[in-house]
């Protein structure tokens, strides 16, 4: 399998530097849903379009075992500072994090897959899901894994596996976890209300900004002092605004932060403890507003699906490259679609071997195309092999 990836690693290139050219904001992914829909259509694979508003899903296979494949098609509003013959074309716009990569190791899928449909060798269905909106949510709140779990892409489906380029994992080499792989994120605004007076005359009011410091400070013991410190959880005050002259007492302070847990018992805590921190301001003088905005769910990795994608690594890559990954504090909405069907997410290493390492989400983000044949061969691989699974 390793061989038929690297056979078309130069069209699966082509496909992410065509992507990575043109890339699309969350939920406006129409070039690249036409760029999508058009390749399935070349190789024979039934097509819908327009699912989750701008997502394509392909459809190959006959039989009652199907496993789904996702990749997520959307970019970033970053400019590009990179000077690659392949770099972004559209101005503030970028594919920062590699879901470009993602298509074009599925648009690779697929084409080593319908070729084995033809020849006989493909016992059973996959179901490929171009996802838009990983990055983002619309005005009803809802992203684009969310919407294709509504819009019952998943049904009939017995697993499914995603990937995600990861700048962290040297090329070559793949890293995944059973259970939670990826947090619940968060974020929270929460508005302290004071008593505007002159700055001169302190205590004919409530100082918002100074109820502030010590709410902030209330809030970092949540962390040190209120949760198992044995259990992963995060609380960061991202930002603060108050007041509007120097000589003017502020009467209200606006900071926004986020929070991370894994366990659902761990987030009600903390939740519950983030108001207790917050009644700091009422035993000051003042008074709070505490609005929390659900983040995605944890991505929890089935034992199963891991162990699967596990094996296939290990013997396209060798158990040297088959790494244990630690939790991290990002989150996924792959989650929506496996809570519907046992999944694996995994971590593709795609780090620059020369350089400072391109993180994500920055403006020189940029991978070792080298692991572009590796995915193709383990998504493809694991196709192949769970659908057999089905017929013992």
């Amino acid at each position: 399998m390793l061989k038929k990836a690297q056979a078309i690693e130069s069209t699966v290139i082509g496909f992410r530097h065509q992507i990575h050219q043109y890339p699309e904001l969350a939920f406006e992914e129409h070039r690249t849903a036409d760029l999508i829909a058009q390749r399935l259509t070349e190789l024979g694979i039934a097509v819908r379009t327009g699912v989750a508003k701008t997502g394509v899903v392909g459809d190959l296979g006959e039989g009652s075992r199907c496993i789904a494949l996702r990749a997520d098609m959307d970019a970033l509003p970053i400019q590009e500072e990179n000077d690659a013959p392949y770099a972004s074309k559209i101005p503030g716009v970028m594919h920062a994090c590699g879901h470009d990569v993602h298509v074009a190791c599925l648009l690779g899928v697929a084409e080593i897959l319908a070729q084995e449909h033809a020849a006989g060798r493909l016992p059973g269905r996959v179901r490929f899901l171009f996802q838009p909106s990983e990055e983002n949510q619309d005005s009803e709140g809802l992203s684009g894994g969310m919407r294709m779990a509504q819009e019952g892409v998943m049904d009939g489906v017995d697993g499914i596996v995603g990937m995600h380029i990861w700048t962290g994992v040297p090329a070559g080499k793949i890293s995944t976890r059973v259970g939670a792989l990826t947090a619940h994120p968060d974020k929270f605004t929460l508005v302290i209300k004071g008593q505007e007076s002159h700055g001169a005359y302190p205590h004919e009011g409530f100082d918002a900004i100074a109820i502030s410091a010590q709410v902030i400070n209330a809030l970092q013991t949540v962390i040190s002092r209120r949760l198992d410190p044995t259990r992963g959880r995060v609380l960061t005050v991202g930002t603060i605004h108050g007041g509007a002259k120097d000589n003017i007492m502020a009467g209200q302070v606006t900071m926004t932060g986020t929070i991370r847990t894994f366990e659902p018992e761990t987030r009600q805590q903390l939740l519950a403890e983030m108001e207790r921190a917050c009644g700091v301001a009422r035993a000051l003088g003042g008074d709070y507003e505490l609005d929390i905005v659900a983040g995605y769910h944890p991505v929890v990795n089935d034992p199963g699906m891991t162990a699967l994608v596990q094996e296939v690594a290990t013997d396209l890559l060798g158990p040297q490259n088959v790494l244990e990954a630690p939790q991290e504090m990002g989150g996924e909405d792959f989650s929506y679609l496996a809570r519907q069907a046992p999944g694996c997410f995994f971590w593709l290493g795609g780090a620059l071997a020369d350089g400072p390492k391109r993180l994500h989400h920055h403006p020189q983000f940029d991978i070792d195309e080298r692991a572009l044949p590796i995915g193709v061969a383990l998504l493809a691989e694991t196709v192949i092999r769970f659908l057999q699974a089905g017929d013992r």
